[in-house]
């Protein structure tokens, strides 16, 4: 099995394979961010109840889950360029559903078609990074595979609450556009070099399954409650902001939802790469601190109604969010062979999605009963345990065995 790209012929040179192949994945997630400000628009002009855009939010992440558990190691066996290729080609048609949406019921097909194409693809790219980076440096792979999912649901947000803000046809521009984007994605994906040879068992690997090679099972367990907490951090913003900007702090604007849901992630982006030379033990717990402390501060502007703390909070425990990410990945990513690669990136998004879809989906269901704020509170709190559960597993990592 061989870790270097294999020769054919009309190959893009492995830097410019690489930078594409990263700029690709990010896009999947620019589009995954895309709606958020959207969908309080689409409340407004469909009418539907607004435990709906929960399910419209969250739609997306059980899509992933899904095509996670069925094809998150096929690339190990069929190689990274095939899976790719045909995961791009199905993100094209969502976007392209989210175009010529009708009603919020295309929405979340549109939704879900997205969520297959982008789980389908995640552990595919996680590996191809990791494989695609320069020799010397290959540690950027999983550094650049930490940081483009955040990123790119940040830079998501923001640009279409711009279009939002400031057109009239805002879900025509950004679907258009979006669509243009992964076309071109599809065609780097199609001349990057491969980085695995084929290998029996592709079928089998079809079945549902979550694989952990054993040497990295004790570092996958103990990051369990560290990715619940960051990627809850995440799924309120993503998934909540707009609603508690509008409800809450009685503010309606396009760009101001799209700025609110873009500060975690775009925080994330920048600690996740900033942060990629630490050891990963120490990211992750200077992570998880931060997403402690900046929960901590969100809660509080909610409950004062003042959005500047809820920024503050948000860029603090959206920078732990991608620091406990970007450090867990780089702890568990050489803990795997090359042929197992996949299947373990893919255990890893599953928990990661099923963080960040679930207690969104929970918590729209509890809006109607307890009302928003509790249901933030009650939120926030799930949170702040969950990020000290996950900082006492790190901290007993660091102790003599």
């Amino acid at each position: 099995m061989t870790t270097t790209a294999l020769a054919r012929p009309f190959t893009l040179p492995a830097g410019v394979a690489f930078a594409g192949t990263g700029l690709a994945f990010a896009s999947l997630y620019l589009a995954a961010g895309a709606p958020t400000p959207l969908l309080v628009l689409f409340e407004r002009e469909w009418g539907f109840a607004p435990w709906v855009l929960t399910v419209a939010f969250a739609a997306y992440a059980l899509g992933l889950l899904a095509a996670l558990l069925v094809a998150g190691s096929l690339s190990d066996h069929v190689g990274r360029r095939p899976v790719l290729v045909g995961a791009l080609s199905v993100e094209v048609v969502a976007m392209l559903m989210f175009v010529f949406a009708p009603g919020i019921g295309w929405v979340i097909a549109a939704r879900v078609v997205q969520g297959v194409a982008t789980g389908a693809a995640s552990s595919a790219f996680t590996a191809a990074l990791v494989e695609l980076a320069p020799p010397h440096r290959k540690r950027l792979g999983t550094v650049v595979a930490g940081a483009a999912p955040a990123g790119g649901l940040g830079l998501g947000a923001l640009l279409t609450g711009t279009a939002v803000q400031f057109t009239g046809s805002a879900n025509l521009i950004v679907f258009g556009t979006l669509a243009v984007i992964m076309v071109l994605g599809t065609l780097t994906a199609a001349l990057s070099g491969e980085t695995v040879t084929r290998r029996a068992g592709a079928l089998g690997s079809l079945r549902p399954q979550v694989t952990v090679p054993r040497a990295a099972r004790r570092e996958f367990g103990a990051a369990i409650p560290v990715h619940l907490a960051s990627w809850m951090f995440a799924g309120l913003f993503m998934g909540l902001a707009p609603t508690i900007v509008r409800d809450i702090f009685h503010l309606d604007s396009g760009l101001l939802n799209g700025a609110t849901a873009f500060l975690p992630p775009a925080a994330a982006a920048v600690a996740g790469y900033a942060l990629g030379r630490q050891h990963p033990r120490r990211t992750i717990l200077l992570g998880g601190t931060a997403v402690l402390l900046g929960a901590t501060v969100v809660l509080t502007g909610i409950v004062a109604v003042a959005l500047p703390l809820v920024w503050i909070g948000g860029i603090v425990g959206g920078a732990g969010f991608g620091a406990t990410f970007s450090g867990a990945l780089r702890a568990v990513g050489p803990l795997a062979e090359t042929h197992q690669r996949a299947g373990l990136f893919a255990a890893v998004f599953i928990v990661a999605y099923l963080s960040f879809g679930v207690p969104a989906i929970v918590a729209g269901q509890l809006v109607a009963p307890l009302g928003l704020l509790t249901t933030v509170l009650l939120y926030g709190a799930a949170i702040l345990a969950a990020a000290a559960a996950g900082l006492f597993t790190q901290w007993r990592l660091t102790r003599p065995a």
